[in-house]
């Protein structure tokens, strides 16, 4: 059997590039970010929050931005059918009347997506949601849900895995799809 060579989808300059991207994009919508808040999906969708807001504070030349991590462990569909080990929920603010920018790093069927929104509403009624994703794997919804700021977005077929790798935790930023 021939083992199929995993294919690099972005490496750490271009996702720099991405990220820059992604944050431009926020700016354009959000300005100042007065009212609007970042929240991130734990456990993955937390690395890309900070790097956003890290970013975004040194575009805006600001030191207020509200980032938060979000955990969805007993929001799941599946809560009862896997092991998990629920994170840490960290938001310090209200989301009352903001907009908010929900981000995970990998969209695939949705269902992570919607968990997050209903864990959420735990800490306020939210004027506006939007989604930000570093990978939209577009062709595997089970929900219909929908980013409004993508950094990449690929069509693969679910047996293919997405691997994204932080430079917090892997010592690099690499997005890489691999094919069982």
């Amino acid at each position: 059997m021939t083992t199929v060579k995993p294919k690099i989808l972005l490496e750490k300059d271009q996702f720099d590039v991405t990220l820059k991207r992604l944050c431009h994009q926020l700016i354009e919508v959000h300005n100042n970010f007065e009212n609007s808040v970042l929240i991130g999906l734990q456990p993955r969708g937390i690395f890309l929050a900070n790097r956003i807001k890290q970013e975004l504070e040194k575009i805006l030349k600001l030191k207020n931005i509200r980032c938060g991590a979000l955990d969805i462990t007993f929001f799941r569909d599946d809560f009862r059918k896997k092991e998990l080990i629920p994170n840490k929920t960290n938001i310090d603010f209200i989301i009352e009347d903001k907009n908010v920018i929900l981000i995970d790093d990998v969209l695939f069927t949705g269902r992570t997506i919607r968990s997050g929104l209903d864990a959420m509403l735990a800490f306020g009624r939210p004027k506006d949601v939007e989604l930000l994703v570093l990978v939209d794997r577009r062709l595997a919804r089970h929900v219909p849900i929908q980013a409004k700021y993508v950094g990449i977005t690929i069509d693969s077929i679910e047996s293919q895995n997405v691997k994204v790798e932080w430079k917090e935790i892997n010592k690099t930023d690499r997005i890489t799809l691999l094919s069982n």
